[in-house]
């Protein structure tokens, strides 16, 4: 296996609940370390930014209004086929379709206001790190 870094955004809705140590502690439990971590308020401006990719969607202003509404808990994971890792414990998008025990299934509030982001590439996973981290906030 591949040592891999990935981006994961808990979102407002969890850091709202404080959910933020059980949701860390569930990655550290399966493998994945967190080698950069910072607690921040996006601005508008920087939420469109980083979802970019989805402004011609219909949910891209929900979206947008949604992760602005409270702070976010960026960070960035490290371990073994970490892209694949994160996604498979986050769960399904849709809570509703997510594996027992998985992230989504135990904190999502809904489809929207899922609890957590997470890089679905490796490709992705280099912008969006260096989106939120310089190198050198990223420790091993």
């Amino acid at each position: 296996m591949a040592i891999e870094r990935t981006l994961s955004i808990i979102k407002p809705d969890a850091t709202r609940r404080n959910l933020t140590g059980r949701i860390n502690a569930k990655l550290e439990a399966e493998g994945l370390r967190i080698v950069a971590q910072k607690r921040l308020l996006l601005t508008k401006e920087q939420a469109e930014a980083f979802y970019a990719v989805h402004r011609e969607q219909p949910f891209f202003v929900g979206l947008v209004a949604f992760m602005t509404s409270a702070p976010v808990v960026a960070q960035v994971l490290e371990g073994d086929s970490a892209v694949a890792k994160n996604r498979d414990i986050m769960g399904a998008t849709d809570p509703t379709k997510a594996a027992p025990g998985t992230i989504r299934a135990e904190f999502a509030e809904n489809i929207e206001a899922n609890s957590v982001h997470g890089s679905d590439s490796l490709e992705a996973a280099v912008q969006e790190i260096s989106f939120f981290f310089a190198g050198i906030e990223i420790t091993s």
